[in-house]
Parts: structure tokens; C-alpha cells; sequence
């Protein structure tokens, strides 16, 4: 029996003879070895981990996957798990993505973790299937659902966002008076 999004993975004395993915009661070979695989869509929080980001800033970071298996045989057979497989290399992917940007760009055209969430989640995505492949595993969404300051130095930063702040004002203040009408 084969139930609504699931498949199942045949197997005739230790060879892959196929998967069945169409729901229904279905007669097989008894010698065929069966096994279930879930084809719904899963997803995935990560722990907070501690990282630095690109400017060497501890941070936390979570994220959050949606994923589903694609190819049966590849999730069985590619790798010992692939549920762990998922889970570790979605959170090896999202600490590489948080080394590759800073927390904050005090830069106009430098992207950031905490401003550009689009791209950043577009590229934790990416990386994530390009890991995720091999296991016959489609990456369906991924958000970064948790990022901060490690609590150690998060005072010192909002300080530091406080005097960018009021610089940038007094800034806006000085052009405007100065500037020609």
C-alpha cells in the first residue's frame, strides 16, 4: 500500500529495482525489500549558533529550510540519513553565509545580514541545495529566522548604532543649511 505523498524504494536481494510514487494497493514481488519514504514537505529551524560574521563580530543566527525529497533512491542510498544530512548541512551552510557578510554595513553599497534579507536568504538558499543535491533532496524556501548580536558585545553595538545615528543627523542638518537655495 502505497499512501498519498509517499514513495516507496523496492529492492530485490540489496539491488535498487525502482520506486512506486503513485498512491494505491499495489502488488509486488515478495521478495522485494520495501521501504517508506515521506515525499511531503518538511521544514527545518536551526539552533542558534554563535558565529563572527565577516568582520569578525560574534553574531546568532537560526534558519529556518523547506525542503522535500525529490529522488527517492539518491535519500536512501546517497547517504546514511538524510533528514541528519539535511539538518547538518543546512546549519554548516548558514554559518559559511554568515562569514561571508557583515552584520551591519555602515556602507552605503555593501550588503548586509540585517539590511539585504532578500539576498541573503536567496543565497543561504542556494548553498543549501547546492549541498543538499546529492541526497535527492529540493530546497524549497530558506529565511533567516534569528539574527543578533552575541550577547557579549550586543551594548557596545547599540552604542555604536546610536552615534552612527546621530552623526548621520547632524550630517543631514549641516548640508541642509549649507546647501544653496
Amino acid at each position: 500500500i502505497v499512501q498519498p505523498n509517499q514513495g516507496k524504494a523496492l529492492q530485490l536481494f540489496g539491488r535498487y529495482a525502482g520506486t512506486v510514487r503513485t498512491q494505491g494497493l499495489w502488488w509486488a514481488n515478495p521478495f522485494y525489500t520495501k521501504r517508506a519514504i515521506s515525499l511531503r514537505v518538511r521544514n527545518f529551524e536551526t539552533a542558534k549558533l554563535k558565529v563572527n560574521d565577516h568582520n569578525s563580530n560574534p553574531i546568532e543566527i537560526g534558519a529556518v529550510v523547506v525542503w522535500q525529497v525529490t529522488d527517492t533512491a539518491e535519500a536512501l542510498f546517497e547517504v546514511d540519513n538524510y533528514e541528519d544530512y539535511v539538518k547538518v548541512q543546512s546549519e554548516s551552510a548558514l554559518r559559511g553565509l554568515a562569514n561571508q557578510y557583515p552584520y551591519d554595513s555602515h556602507v552605503a553599497e555593501t550588503m548586509s545580514l540585517s539590511t539585504n534579507t532578500q539576498q541573503v536568504a536567496e543565497k543561504l538558499q542556494v548553498e543549501i541545495q547546492e549541498r543538499l543535491t546529492k541526497a535527492g533532496v529540493k530546497v524549497i524556501e530558506s529565511r533567516i529566522s534569528h539574527l543578533a548580536y552575541a550577547p557579549e558585545i550586543a551594548g557596545v553595538m547599540l552604542r555604536r548604532q546610536q552615534a552612527s545615528a546621530v552623526i548621520s543627523a547632524r550630517q543631514m542638518i549641516v548640508d541642509g543649511a549649507v546647501e544653496p537655495m
